[in-house]
């Protein structure tokens, strides 16, 4: 058995939840011994396609006609498309419209939690449809003292900061505009926020927010993964404000590092989240604040271990031997 995974425009993708799947999707496969090329005029047995564009329809549609198996992936849906860029809630319908094409073009469909199988069940979507974990690279993502050591001085905070970290898009949906405001109830702590979005891609709003001039308040922009695993060792929150995921890698890496963890309670997170038992969770504003406070200050208890946890059992190991049953199975339809 021989996998193409494929993942269309790359350049515009690859700073994404999406690019950085393509990448643990490959090491997945790697540490299970199965082999795949990145090339659509390679040979191979089976295609999995991690993108919605017109190329990768037509890939979907080419291979059917020559008996080739396709897989495909479902990172999206209407939900999460909503409140990101300019008119996307104007246009979300057709979104929702294209995506079911796409995703319909396959054998089966892959998508990363029980939640995002739900919704997509919920479109009339009548193809089989397996949750499996994008997964998180463990042997890469973990707590390191050195490592904090040079987050801090890298971003020039010093020892005895309390830092609050978040990563993600410029997109109302990831919950920008509420960390902005938390930076201002809270001007004791530091808040920085790394990822990048193309400020004419969004409305006005979000960037007022990223240029918001605040001696606690950093946007970075958009570092590697290597830099990113040192904000997870040094800082001393990663807050996650989404309204909406298909998953949230990032959650899981800020877990992996066993840094403290407070999440918006949201129904993705039910079943696999429980507040004060692996994470924190709150829903309002006001409950962002309080809890944030609590757990800077140390007056509720440690959950890191707990959190680790979640993220361990989604390891890359895991989640190739998922994928190469799913192959199998497909293959043998």
């Amino acid at each position: 058995m021989k996998v193409l995974l494929y993942s269309e425009a790359m350049n515009l993708i690859k700073k994404s939840g999406v690019g950085k799947t393509l990448s643990h999707q490959m090491k997945a496969l790697e540490k299970n011994g199965v082999p795949y090329t990145l090339d659509p005029k390679d040979t191979y047995d089976l295609v999995h396609i991690n993108t919605i564009g017109p190329k990768s329809y037509q890939l979907a549609q080419r291979a059917k006609k020559q008996g080739i198996k396709v897989v495909y992936h479902a990172h999206s849906t209407e939900e999460d498309f909503r409140n990101s860029f300019l008119f996307s809630n104007l246009i979300s319908p057709y979104f929702k419209k294209w995506l079911i094409k796409c995703y319909t073009s396959g054998d089966c469909i892959i998508t990363p939690t029980p939640y995002s199988k739900q919704l997509l069940e919920q479109y009339g979507i009548d193809k089989k449809i397996y949750a499996v974990s994008n997964g998180i690279e463990i042997e890469f993502f973990k707590k390191d003292p050195v490592k904090s050591r040079e987050f801090r001085e890298r971003f020039h905070f010093s020892p005895t900061d309390k830092i609050v970290m978040a990563v993600g898009l410029y997109i109302e949906r990831k919950g920008i505009l509420d960390f902005v405001e938390l930076a201002k109830r809270m001007p004791e702590y530091q808040f920085i926020w790394f990822g990048h979005t193309p400020l004419y891609s969004v409305p006005k709003k979000i960037g007022k927010a990223v240029k918001t001039k605040l001696p606690n308040l950093f946007f970075p922009g958009y570092v590697e993964s290597d830099i990113l695993r040192t904000a997870y060792s040094g800082s001393d929150l990663f807050i996650f404000p989404t309204y909406e995921e298909t998953e949230g890698i990032v959650l899981l890496e800020a877990l992996a590092c066993k840094q403290n963890v407070l999440i918006r309670d949201i129904p993705i997170y039910q079943g696999w989240f429980e507040d004060g038992k692996n994470v924190y969770k709150a829903k309002t504003l006001d409950e962002f604040e309080q809890k944030t406070r609590n757990i800077l200050e140390r007056r509720c208890p440690d959950l890191t271990e707990q959190g680790y946890q979640v993220a361990a059992e989604r390891s890359l190991e895991s989640i190739g031997k998922q994928l190469v049953q799913i192959y199998q199975t497909v293959l043998e339809q």
